[in-house]
């Protein structure tokens, strides 16, 4: 194996494009829901506005914060992923 292999075996997946689409589908999300402020809309289901304004620019979050915002769309999973994944 080249050292070059190695590297490509070692090296972190890059999941900036799979953030980006998760943070749009929240955005899209909201803004259907009648809320024009990510602010408001996260004051209104207790999510710290800031850490909602991060998910909503595709920043890293963990499973159980993406759980919190599903539910505060009452989605399910499955309903949530329905749209703007391939």
């Amino acid at each position: 194996m080249t050292t070059q292999g190695k590297e490509s075996i070692n090296q972190e997946p890059d999941y900036t494009e799979d953030l980006k689409k998760l943070g749009e589908r929240i955005k899209a999300l909201r803004i259907k829901a009648g809320y024009s402020s990510y602010e408001y809309f996260a004051y209104e289901k207790n999510i710290p506005r800031a850490q909602f304004g991060r998910y909503e620019r595709g920043e890293d979050l963990r499973y159980t914060s993406l759980l919190k915002v599903i539910r505060a769309f009452n989605m399910t999973v499955e309903e949530f992923f329905s749209e703007g994944f391939n």
